[in-house]
């Protein structure tokens, strides 16, 4: 039996429409025709994680963070899903003529 190519799954699986990258010195970097080199190492892309939003109550001293949105939460921060880093804050007040959290600017 004839032993399969290093890459088989790989190859296969670009066929049915995965994205593939190909590792560089620089990273992992996309491509969209790989060449299937023996020396070189591909793998599927993997999937975007989702940026994590917490809010949370924020006074001078500390701030209480929520599993959902509290209608005295007064801060949202929504984190990178990649990196865990934080991406942006804002700072949220309630209506209480419209009953919705706004964005305050």
């Amino acid at each position: 039996m004839k032993t399969p190519h290093k890459h088989a799954a790989l190859i296969k699986a670009w066929a049915d429409g995965a994205k593939i990258e190909v590792l560089t010195m620089q990273g992992w970097l996309a491509v969209s025709c790989p060449g299937w080199g023996i020396g070189y190492q591909y793998r599927i892309k993997p999937e975007s994680k989702p940026d994590v939003v917490k809010t949370c109550r924020a006074t001078a001293s500390c701030a209480y963070y929520h599993g959902a949105i509290d209608l005295d939460d007064n801060l949202k921060l929504t984190f990178d899903g990649e990196t865990g880093d934080l991406k942006a804050a804002e700072v949220l007040a309630f209506n209480a003529n419209i009953s919705i959290l706004q964005q305050v600017k």
